[in-house]
C-alpha cells in the first residue's frame, strides 16, 4: 500500500527536498508551505499535493489537518517549519523572541497534537522533527534558536514514552550545517553594539565551519532512514559534521566540550 508523509515548511531547503525524496520512493506527499501560490516545482510533481499551512495559526492547522486526513492515511508527518535567529538575547526584542518560539516550538507541538488522534485510531505512525546540532549544544549568539531547540530535543524523548503505548514513534533528525542562506536569514541586525566583536568572530568561524555544510538533500537521506527504519530510537544526527562534534562532546564530556566550543567561536 502507498504511503503517505506530511510535510510543514516544504517551501524550499531541506523540506522541498524530502518532499522530492519521498516522492521519487513511491509514496504520496503533502507538501505544506505558508504561501502555496507561490509553489511552482512540487505542484508538477505526480502524488504531491501542496496545502497551505502556517505552524503559528490553529485554525489553519486543524483545517490542512483535516483536509490531509481527508486525502490519505497519513504515515509519516515531519515537522521541519522553522527558522534561525541570530544575535545577543540583550538586543532582541520580545516581539521576535515571542515569533521565534511560537514557530519554532508550539509550532511543532500544535501540529503533532492535531494528528495523534489519528495515530492512536491507527495504532501506527511516525512523528519526525527537525531539530539540530543546536538542540544538542549551544553557540553563542545563539541562544533563543537554541531554547527551542533544545525544547523540542526533551519533548520529543519525553514524547516518545507517551505515544510509545500507541505503538507510534517520534524520532529528531538533528541536523549540522546544512548548504542554505541560514546565517544571512538569521541575523538580528539590532544587535548591541557592544557584541560586535563576539559576531564578528563567531560569523568569521561560522563561515568556515559552512564548509563541510552537508545538502539538504544528504539530510533528506536521514530523514527518509527515520521514518523506513522501523527502529526504537528518538535521536539521529545527520551529517559528517554533526557526528563529527557529537563525538568529540561524547569523548569529552560536556562541559570541556562547552569551553571548546567557547574557545572556537569567541575566542
Amino acid at each position: 500500500m502507498q504511503k503517505t508523509i506530511f510535510i510543514t515548511g516544504a517551501s524550499a531547503g531541506l523540506g522541498k527536498a524530502t518532499a522530492k525524496l519521498f516522492q521519487s520512493k513511491g509514496w504520496n506527499v503533502i507538501a505544506t508551505l505558508r504561501n502555496p501560490a507561490n509553489e511552482t516545482e512540487l505542484t508538477q510533481l505526480e502524488n504531491v499535493t501542496v496545502l497551505p499551512l502556517d505552524v503559528t495559526n490553529l485554525d489553519q492547522i486543524k483545517s490542512t489537518v483535516a483536509k490531509a486526513i481527508s486525502l490519505h492515511n497519513i504515515d509519516v508527518v515531519f515537522n521541519n517549519a522553522g527558522y534561525g535567529l541570530m544575535g545577543a538575547l540583550e538586543g532582541i526584542s520580545d516581539e521576535k523572541i515571542v515569533k521565534q518560539i511560537d514557530t519554532n516550538l508550539l509550532g511543532v507541538l500544535r501540529v503533532t497534537q492535531a494528528f495523534i488522534p489519528h495515530f492512536r485510531e491507527r495504532r501506527s505512525g511516525v512523528f519526525i522533527a527537525t531539530t539540530s546540532i543546536g538542540g544538542l549544544w549551544g553557540f553563542p549568539i545563539s541562544s533563543v534558536y537554541h531554547a527551542t531547540k533544545f525544547a523540542l530535543e526533551g519533548w520529543s524523548e519525553s514524547m516518545s514514552h507517551e505515544l510509545g503505548t500507541f505503538n507510534i514513534s517520534i524520532k529528531t533528525v538533528a541536523p549540522g550545517g546544512i548548504v542554505t542562506d541560514f546565517a544571512g536569514r538569521s541575523l538580528d541586525m539590532n544587535s548591541v553594539s557592544e557584541y560586535q566583536a563576539i559576531e564578528k568572530k563567531m560569523f568569521d568561524t561560522f563561515g568556515e565551519a559552512m564548509k563541510n555544510a552537508s545538502t539538504a538533500e544528504q539530510i533528506a537521506d536521514v530523514v527518509y532512514e527515520a521514518a523506513t527504519d522501523g527502529k526504537d530510537q528518538v535521536r539521529y544526527v545527520a551529517g559528517a559534521d554533526a557526528n563529527m562534534m557529537y563525538a568529540r562532546r561524547l569523548e569529552v564530556g560536556n562541559e570541556e566540550f562547552r569551553k571548546e566550543i567557547r574557545k572556537q567561536f569567541v575566542g
